[in-house]
Protein backbone atom coordinates (compact mmCIF):
# COMPACT_ATOMS: atom_id res chain seq x y z
CA UNK A 1 0.00 0.00 0.00
CA UNK A 2 1.16 3.71 -1.04
CA UNK A 3 0.26 6.80 1.05
CA UNK A 4 1.75 10.00 -0.35
CA UNK A 5 4.60 8.75 -1.73
CA UNK A 6 5.27 5.82 1.07
CA UNK A 7 5.52 2.27 0.87
CA UNK A 8 4.96 1.07 4.87
CA UNK A 9 5.92 3.90 6.14
CA UNK A 10 9.34 4.48 4.38
CA UNK A 11 9.73 7.37 1.05
CA UNK A 12 11.54 6.22 -1.73
CA UNK A 13 14.93 8.30 -0.67
CA UNK A 14 15.27 5.94 2.17
CA UNK A 15 14.33 2.95 0.32
CA UNK A 16 17.27 3.88 -1.96
CA UNK A 17 19.52 4.64 0.71
CA UNK A 18 18.59 1.24 2.33
CA UNK A 19 19.08 -0.90 -1.12
CA UNK A 20 22.55 0.98 -2.28
CA UNK A 21 23.98 0.21 1.70
CA UNK A 22 27.47 -0.83 1.02
CA UNK A 23 28.23 -5.01 1.58
CA UNK A 24 31.12 -6.52 2.47
CA UNK A 25 33.39 -7.37 -0.76
CA UNK A 26 33.17 -11.21 -1.39
CA UNK A 27 36.69 -12.34 0.34
CA UNK A 28 36.54 -9.47 2.67
CA UNK A 29 37.77 -10.08 6.07
CA UNK A 30 35.08 -9.70 9.01
CA UNK A 31 34.40 -10.84 12.52
CA UNK A 32 31.75 -12.83 13.64
CA UNK A 33 31.09 -16.94 14.20
CA UNK A 34 29.16 -17.41 11.15
CA UNK A 35 31.22 -15.41 9.31
CA UNK A 36 34.34 -17.85 9.90
CA UNK A 37 32.28 -20.82 10.09
CA UNK A 38 34.82 -23.03 8.16
CA UNK A 39 38.56 -21.62 9.91
CA UNK A 40 36.82 -21.87 12.95
CA UNK A 41 35.41 -25.14 12.81
CA UNK A 42 39.09 -25.93 11.22
CA UNK A 43 40.39 -24.69 14.97
CA UNK A 44 38.08 -26.59 17.23
CA UNK A 45 39.37 -30.35 15.17
CA UNK A 46 43.10 -28.84 15.56
CA UNK A 47 42.36 -28.14 19.26
CA UNK A 48 40.56 -31.50 19.63
CA UNK A 49 44.04 -33.13 18.50
CA UNK A 50 45.78 -31.24 20.93
CA UNK A 51 43.29 -32.34 23.54
CA UNK A 52 43.98 -36.03 22.69
CA UNK A 53 47.68 -35.53 23.05
CA UNK A 54 47.77 -34.47 26.27
CA UNK A 55 45.05 -37.28 26.99
CA UNK A 56 47.40 -40.08 26.13
CA UNK A 57 48.73 -39.17 29.95
CA UNK A 58 46.18 -39.01 32.07
CA UNK A 59 44.95 -42.61 32.95
CA UNK A 60 48.43 -44.76 32.44
CA UNK A 61 51.40 -42.52 33.33
CA UNK A 62 51.36 -42.72 37.05
CA UNK A 63 50.62 -46.27 37.03
CA UNK A 64 54.05 -46.83 34.47
CA UNK A 65 55.69 -44.85 37.19
CA UNK A 66 55.02 -47.59 39.98
CA UNK A 67 54.26 -50.51 38.08
CA UNK A 68 57.12 -50.62 35.22
CA UNK A 69 59.47 -48.57 37.21
CA UNK A 70 58.68 -49.06 40.45
CA UNK A 71 58.41 -45.60 42.20
CA UNK A 72 57.72 -45.53 45.63
CA UNK A 73 57.83 -41.92 46.42
CA UNK A 74 54.60 -39.85 45.33
CA UNK A 75 56.90 -36.85 44.58
CA UNK A 76 58.94 -39.20 42.36
CA UNK A 77 55.56 -40.74 40.36
CA UNK A 78 54.29 -36.97 40.03
CA UNK A 79 57.84 -35.54 38.86
CA UNK A 80 56.32 -36.22 35.40
CA UNK A 81 53.08 -33.38 35.93
CA UNK A 82 55.74 -30.78 37.35
CA UNK A 83 57.92 -31.15 34.46
CA UNK A 84 55.14 -30.62 31.81
CA UNK A 85 53.27 -28.06 34.31
CA UNK A 86 56.13 -26.15 34.26
CA UNK A 87 57.24 -26.41 30.61
CA UNK A 88 53.36 -25.74 29.11
CA UNK A 89 53.00 -22.10 31.87
CA UNK A 90 56.93 -20.67 30.31
CA UNK A 91 55.36 -21.67 26.74
CA UNK A 92 52.27 -19.98 27.41
CA UNK A 93 54.08 -16.73 28.81
CA UNK A 94 57.01 -16.96 25.96
CA UNK A 95 54.15 -17.23 23.32
CA UNK A 96 52.01 -13.94 24.14
CA UNK A 97 56.03 -12.40 23.26
CA UNK A 98 56.58 -14.70 20.10
CA UNK A 99 53.11 -13.04 19.00
CA UNK A 100 55.01 -10.08 18.15
CA UNK A 101 57.23 -11.96 15.82
CA UNK A 102 55.82 -14.62 14.26
CA UNK A 103 52.09 -15.40 13.22
CA UNK A 104 49.86 -17.54 15.04
CA UNK A 105 49.91 -19.95 12.31
CA UNK A 106 53.88 -20.30 12.28
CA UNK A 107 53.46 -20.76 16.51
CA UNK A 108 50.99 -23.46 16.12
CA UNK A 109 53.06 -25.11 13.38
CA UNK A 110 56.54 -24.78 15.44
CA UNK A 111 54.34 -26.37 17.99
CA UNK A 112 53.19 -29.80 16.52
CA UNK A 113 56.45 -30.45 15.37
CA UNK A 114 57.94 -30.14 18.79
CA UNK A 115 55.43 -32.48 20.08
CA UNK A 116 56.44 -35.39 17.87
CA UNK A 117 58.85 -37.80 19.62
CA UNK A 118 56.42 -37.52 22.59
CA UNK A 119 54.41 -40.23 21.80
CA UNK A 120 57.60 -42.73 20.91
CA UNK A 121 59.12 -41.70 23.94
CA UNK A 122 56.45 -42.87 26.26
CA UNK A 123 55.72 -46.03 24.76
CA UNK A 124 59.26 -47.04 24.77
CA UNK A 125 61.17 -44.95 26.79
CA UNK A 126 64.24 -47.27 29.17
CA UNK A 127 63.71 -45.14 32.05
CA UNK A 128 61.25 -42.78 34.28
CA UNK A 129 63.68 -39.80 33.62
CA UNK A 130 62.85 -39.97 29.51
CA UNK A 131 59.43 -39.90 30.66
CA UNK A 132 59.68 -36.41 32.33
CA UNK A 133 61.94 -35.40 29.70
CA UNK A 134 58.83 -36.11 27.07
CA UNK A 135 56.46 -34.42 29.45
CA UNK A 136 58.96 -30.75 29.03
CA UNK A 137 58.28 -31.56 24.86
CA UNK A 138 54.84 -31.87 25.71
CA UNK A 139 54.46 -28.96 27.97
CA UNK A 140 55.92 -27.09 24.99
CA UNK A 141 53.64 -28.64 22.96
CA UNK A 142 50.63 -27.79 24.71
CA UNK A 143 51.77 -23.88 25.25
CA UNK A 144 52.31 -23.17 21.68
CA UNK A 145 49.46 -25.27 19.95
CA UNK A 146 46.34 -24.43 22.77
CA UNK A 147 47.12 -20.81 23.20
CA UNK A 148 47.61 -20.13 19.38
CA UNK A 149 44.27 -21.90 18.69
CA UNK A 150 42.28 -19.67 21.48
CA UNK A 151 44.10 -16.76 20.00
CA UNK A 152 43.33 -17.34 16.65
CA UNK A 153 39.47 -18.23 17.71
CA UNK A 154 39.25 -15.05 19.51
CA UNK A 155 40.60 -13.29 16.54
CA UNK A 156 37.79 -14.61 14.41
CA UNK A 157 34.94 -13.91 16.32
CA UNK A 158 35.44 -10.52 17.85
CA UNK A 159 34.67 -9.44 21.22
CA UNK A 160 30.66 -9.86 21.58
CA UNK A 161 31.26 -14.53 21.48
CA UNK A 162 34.31 -14.58 23.33
CA UNK A 163 32.37 -16.67 25.86
CA UNK A 164 31.13 -18.89 23.48
CA UNK A 165 34.38 -19.09 21.18
CA UNK A 166 36.45 -20.45 24.13
CA UNK A 167 33.82 -22.43 25.22
CA UNK A 168 33.76 -24.28 21.94
CA UNK A 169 37.83 -24.15 21.71
CA UNK A 170 37.96 -25.65 25.12
CA UNK A 171 35.06 -28.16 24.51
CA UNK A 172 36.78 -29.80 21.97
CA UNK A 173 40.04 -29.72 23.94
CA UNK A 174 38.71 -31.68 27.15
CA UNK A 175 36.17 -33.69 25.78
CA UNK A 176 39.14 -34.98 23.22
CA UNK A 177 41.14 -35.40 26.72
CA UNK A 178 38.60 -37.50 28.65
CA UNK A 179 38.26 -39.63 25.23
CA UNK A 180 41.84 -40.23 24.73
CA UNK A 181 41.66 -41.23 28.99
CA UNK A 182 39.38 -43.84 28.50
CA UNK A 183 40.51 -45.31 25.68
CA UNK A 184 43.73 -45.74 26.68
CA UNK A 185 41.99 -47.28 29.95
CA UNK A 186 40.39 -50.00 27.71
CA UNK A 187 43.95 -50.68 25.24
CA UNK A 188 45.83 -50.53 28.81
CA UNK A 189 43.78 -53.72 30.46
CA UNK A 190 44.05 -55.61 26.95
CA UNK A 191 47.46 -55.14 25.73
CA UNK A 192 49.48 -53.92 28.64
CA UNK A 193 50.63 -50.26 30.23
CA UNK A 194 52.88 -49.77 27.01
CA UNK A 195 53.54 -49.52 24.07
CA UNK A 196 50.06 -50.29 22.69
CA UNK A 197 48.01 -46.75 24.50
CA UNK A 198 50.60 -44.68 24.20
CA UNK A 199 51.34 -44.93 19.79
CA UNK A 200 47.32 -43.70 18.95
CA UNK A 201 49.30 -40.24 19.69
CA UNK A 202 51.14 -40.76 16.23
CA UNK A 203 47.14 -40.58 14.87
CA UNK A 204 46.87 -37.12 16.49
CA UNK A 205 50.29 -35.75 15.62
CA UNK A 206 49.49 -36.50 12.33
CA UNK A 207 45.80 -34.99 12.06
CA UNK A 208 47.26 -31.62 14.04
CA UNK A 209 50.00 -30.91 11.99
CA UNK A 210 47.86 -31.52 8.79
CA UNK A 211 45.26 -29.87 9.50
CA UNK A 212 47.29 -26.84 11.31
CA UNK A 213 48.79 -26.34 7.50
CA UNK A 214 45.53 -25.36 6.18
CA UNK A 215 44.80 -23.06 8.84
CA UNK A 216 45.23 -19.17 7.70
CA UNK A 217 46.55 -17.14 9.92
CA UNK A 218 44.07 -14.62 11.95
CA UNK A 219 46.26 -11.40 11.84
CA UNK A 220 43.95 -9.83 9.36
CA UNK A 221 41.32 -10.33 11.58
CA UNK A 222 42.92 -8.88 15.08
CA UNK A 223 44.09 -5.70 12.25
CA UNK A 224 40.59 -5.30 11.77
CA UNK A 225 39.51 -5.42 16.04
CA UNK A 226 42.34 -3.24 16.58
CA UNK A 227 40.87 -0.52 14.32
CA UNK A 228 37.58 -0.50 15.73
CA UNK A 229 38.96 -0.31 18.83
CA UNK A 230 40.11 2.47 21.03
CA UNK A 231 43.27 3.45 21.31
CA UNK A 232 45.23 1.82 24.35
CA UNK A 233 45.06 4.63 27.62
CA UNK A 234 48.26 6.68 27.15
CA UNK A 235 48.48 6.20 23.42
CA UNK A 236 50.17 2.83 23.79
CA UNK A 237 50.38 2.61 19.89
CA UNK A 238 51.85 -0.89 20.16
CA UNK A 239 50.35 -2.06 23.99
CA UNK A 240 52.55 -1.96 26.91
CA UNK A 241 55.82 -4.02 27.56
CA UNK A 242 55.72 -7.48 28.01
CA UNK A 243 56.86 -6.71 31.76
CA UNK A 244 54.16 -3.92 31.99
CA UNK A 245 51.45 -6.63 30.60
CA UNK A 246 53.02 -9.04 33.24
CA UNK A 247 52.52 -7.28 36.25
CA UNK A 248 49.19 -5.89 35.46
CA UNK A 249 48.01 -9.29 34.30
CA UNK A 250 49.48 -10.96 37.43
CA UNK A 251 48.39 -8.22 40.54
CA UNK A 252 47.73 -4.87 39.48
CA UNK A 253 44.45 -5.00 37.69
CA UNK A 254 42.35 -6.21 40.78
CA UNK A 255 40.22 -8.39 38.53
CA UNK A 256 42.92 -9.38 36.20
CA UNK A 257 44.31 -10.68 39.19
CA UNK A 258 41.36 -12.47 40.31
CA UNK A 259 40.99 -14.37 37.12
CA UNK A 260 44.39 -15.67 37.47
CA UNK A 261 44.62 -16.87 40.82
CA UNK A 262 41.15 -18.51 40.18
CA UNK A 263 43.15 -20.83 36.97
CA UNK A 264 45.65 -21.32 39.05
CA UNK A 265 43.66 -23.29 41.46
CA UNK A 266 41.65 -24.77 39.23
CA UNK A 267 44.62 -26.11 37.32
CA UNK A 268 46.00 -27.17 40.95
CA UNK A 269 42.94 -29.23 41.16
CA UNK A 270 43.76 -31.00 37.76
CA UNK A 271 47.63 -31.59 38.51
CA UNK A 272 46.84 -33.12 41.43
CA UNK A 273 43.54 -35.75 41.05
CA UNK A 274 45.98 -36.60 37.79
CA UNK A 275 48.40 -37.96 39.78
CA UNK A 276 46.22 -39.02 42.73
CA UNK A 277 43.16 -40.27 41.71
CA UNK A 278 44.90 -43.44 39.73
CA UNK A 279 46.90 -44.20 42.78
CA UNK A 280 43.97 -43.34 45.82
CA UNK A 281 41.41 -45.59 43.65
CA UNK A 282 44.13 -48.29 42.78
CA UNK A 283 44.69 -48.80 46.47
CA UNK A 284 41.19 -49.24 46.90
CA UNK A 285 40.81 -51.87 44.56
CA UNK A 286 39.55 -50.63 41.06
CA UNK A 287 41.44 -51.79 38.35
CA UNK A 288 42.58 -49.90 35.40
CA UNK A 289 39.33 -49.58 33.16
CA UNK A 290 37.56 -48.32 36.37
CA UNK A 291 40.76 -45.99 36.70
CA UNK A 292 40.28 -45.03 33.02
CA UNK A 293 36.57 -43.90 32.87
CA UNK A 294 37.22 -41.84 36.30
CA UNK A 295 39.80 -40.20 34.05
CA UNK A 296 37.99 -39.89 30.83
CA UNK A 297 34.35 -38.67 32.80
CA UNK A 298 36.10 -35.62 34.54
CA UNK A 299 37.56 -33.71 31.23
CA UNK A 300 34.70 -35.06 29.06
CA UNK A 301 32.22 -33.36 31.32
CA UNK A 302 34.65 -30.42 31.30
CA UNK A 303 35.48 -30.02 27.99
CA UNK A 304 31.20 -30.88 26.68
CA UNK A 305 29.90 -28.66 29.34
CA UNK A 306 31.72 -25.55 28.87
CA UNK A 307 29.96 -25.06 25.52
CA UNK A 308 26.45 -24.14 27.11
CA UNK A 309 28.93 -22.53 29.88
CA UNK A 310 30.62 -19.98 27.38
CA UNK A 311 27.71 -19.13 26.07
CA UNK A 312 26.10 -18.44 29.60
CA UNK A 313 28.95 -16.09 30.51
CA UNK A 314 28.32 -14.14 27.66
CA UNK A 315 24.99 -13.54 28.61
CA UNK A 316 25.30 -13.12 33.05
CA UNK A 317 28.80 -12.30 32.77
CA UNK A 318 31.90 -14.62 33.91
CA UNK A 319 32.16 -13.87 38.04
CA UNK A 320 29.17 -15.42 38.62
CA UNK A 321 30.18 -18.72 36.75
CA UNK A 322 33.71 -19.14 38.02
CA UNK A 323 32.91 -18.68 41.71
CA UNK A 324 30.03 -20.99 41.43
CA UNK A 325 32.60 -23.90 39.68
CA UNK A 326 35.44 -23.34 42.12
CA UNK A 327 32.68 -24.15 44.65
CA UNK A 328 31.30 -27.32 43.40
CA UNK A 329 34.94 -28.29 42.65
CA UNK A 330 35.57 -27.89 46.33
CA UNK A 331 32.37 -29.72 47.23
CA UNK A 332 33.67 -32.39 44.62
CA UNK A 333 36.82 -33.27 46.12
CA UNK A 334 35.19 -33.45 49.61
CA UNK A 335 32.81 -35.95 47.97
CA UNK A 336 35.73 -38.51 46.95
CA UNK A 337 36.86 -38.63 50.72
CA UNK A 338 33.48 -38.75 51.92
CA UNK A 339 32.22 -41.66 49.99
CA UNK A 340 35.61 -43.60 49.43
CA UNK A 341 34.05 -46.98 51.03
CA UNK A 342 32.51 -47.39 47.44
CA UNK A 343 35.46 -46.15 45.51
CA UNK A 344 34.11 -46.54 42.19
CA UNK A 345 30.92 -44.40 43.30
CA UNK A 346 33.27 -42.30 45.28
CA UNK A 347 35.49 -41.70 41.66
CA UNK A 348 32.21 -41.25 39.53
CA UNK A 349 30.33 -38.69 41.50
CA UNK A 350 33.80 -36.90 42.15
CA UNK A 351 34.55 -36.76 38.66
CA UNK A 352 30.92 -35.50 37.95
CA UNK A 353 31.59 -33.18 40.69
CA UNK A 354 35.04 -31.85 38.89
CA UNK A 355 34.26 -31.90 35.28
CA UNK A 356 30.87 -29.84 35.75
CA UNK A 357 32.81 -27.34 38.50
CA UNK A 358 35.69 -26.83 35.47
CA UNK A 359 33.27 -26.50 32.60
CA UNK A 360 31.95 -23.41 34.24
CA UNK A 361 34.91 -21.63 34.94
CA UNK A 362 37.21 -22.56 32.23
CA UNK A 363 35.72 -20.50 29.32
CA UNK A 364 34.64 -17.66 31.76
CA UNK A 365 37.79 -16.99 32.92
CA UNK A 366 39.68 -16.90 29.35
CA UNK A 367 36.71 -14.38 28.02
CA UNK A 368 36.99 -12.45 31.21
CA UNK A 369 40.91 -11.76 30.64
CA UNK A 370 40.28 -11.04 27.27
CA UNK A 371 37.08 -8.52 28.25
CA UNK A 372 40.11 -6.30 30.35
CA UNK A 373 42.91 -6.80 27.70
CA UNK A 374 43.01 -4.21 24.89
CA UNK A 375 43.49 -6.01 21.76
CA UNK A 376 47.26 -4.22 21.53
CA UNK A 377 48.25 -6.78 24.59
CA UNK A 378 45.72 -9.31 24.80
CA UNK A 379 48.09 -12.04 23.37
CA UNK A 380 50.00 -11.00 26.07
CA UNK A 381 47.70 -10.63 28.69
CA UNK A 382 46.10 -14.06 27.85
CA UNK A 383 49.89 -16.01 28.08
CA UNK A 384 50.05 -14.43 31.28
CA UNK A 385 46.94 -15.51 32.81
CA UNK A 386 47.68 -19.14 30.87
CA UNK A 387 51.12 -18.85 32.44
CA UNK A 388 50.11 -18.65 36.01
CA UNK A 389 47.06 -21.16 35.47
CA UNK A 390 49.38 -23.99 34.15
CA UNK A 391 51.34 -23.39 36.87
CA UNK A 392 48.83 -24.80 38.98
CA UNK A 393 50.05 -28.24 37.13
CA UNK A 394 53.09 -27.84 38.73
CA UNK A 395 51.94 -26.37 42.15
CA UNK A 396 49.50 -29.59 42.40
CA UNK A 397 51.48 -32.12 41.48
CA UNK A 398 54.21 -30.74 43.67
CA UNK A 399 51.96 -30.12 46.71
CA UNK A 400 50.23 -33.23 46.30
CA UNK A 401 53.77 -35.39 46.57
CA UNK A 402 54.89 -33.38 49.62
CA UNK A 403 51.54 -33.90 51.72
CA UNK A 404 50.76 -37.39 50.40
CA UNK A 405 54.84 -38.66 51.71
CA UNK A 406 53.98 -36.66 54.66
CA UNK A 407 50.09 -37.09 55.58
CA UNK A 408 48.71 -39.35 52.83
CA UNK A 409 46.66 -39.28 50.13
CA UNK A 410 43.36 -38.52 51.83
CA UNK A 411 44.69 -35.45 53.47
CA UNK A 412 45.94 -34.34 50.14
CA UNK A 413 42.87 -33.77 48.28
CA UNK A 414 41.25 -32.49 52.05
CA UNK A 415 43.88 -29.40 51.18
CA UNK A 416 42.65 -28.87 47.65
CA UNK A 417 39.20 -28.99 48.54
CA UNK A 418 39.68 -25.99 51.41
CA UNK A 419 42.40 -24.15 49.13
CA UNK A 420 39.58 -24.36 46.15
CA UNK A 421 36.76 -23.27 48.53
CA UNK A 422 39.31 -19.98 49.24
CA UNK A 423 39.79 -19.74 45.61
CA UNK A 424 36.07 -19.18 44.69
CA UNK A 425 35.75 -16.72 47.45
CA UNK A 426 38.48 -14.15 46.09
CA UNK A 427 37.60 -14.45 42.86
CA UNK A 428 34.00 -13.41 44.25
CA UNK A 429 35.90 -10.33 46.04
CA UNK A 430 38.10 -9.28 43.23
CA UNK A 431 36.75 -10.29 39.94
CA UNK A 432 34.44 -7.83 37.69
CA UNK A 433 32.75 -8.40 34.86
CA UNK A 434 32.44 -5.18 31.86
CA UNK A 435 30.90 -4.34 29.00
CA UNK A 436 31.94 -6.12 25.89
CA UNK A 437 31.71 -4.08 22.82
Amino acid sequence: MVICGYENGRNDDEMTRANTKPRPAPGAVRLGLQENGAQFVLLVVVTAAVGALVGLERTTVPLIGTEVFGLTGNLAVFSFIIAFGLAKALTNLAAGVLTARFRRRQLLLAGWLIGAPVPFVLAWAPSWWWIVAANVLLGVNQGLTWSMTVNMKIDLVGPARRGLATGLNEAAGYVSVGATALLTGHLATHYGLRPAPELIGVVFLAAGLGLSLLAKDTAAHLALELARHPAPPGGEDGGPSFAETFARTSWRDRSLRGAGQAGLVNNLNDGLTWGVFPILFADHGLGIAAIGLIKGLYPLLWGVGQIPAGHLADRIGRKPLVVTGMLVQAAALLLALALLDRPLLAGVLSAVGLGLGTALVYPALIASVSDHAHPAWRAHALGTYRFWRDIGYAAGALVAGVLADALGLNATVLAAAALTAASGLLAARWMTDRPRT
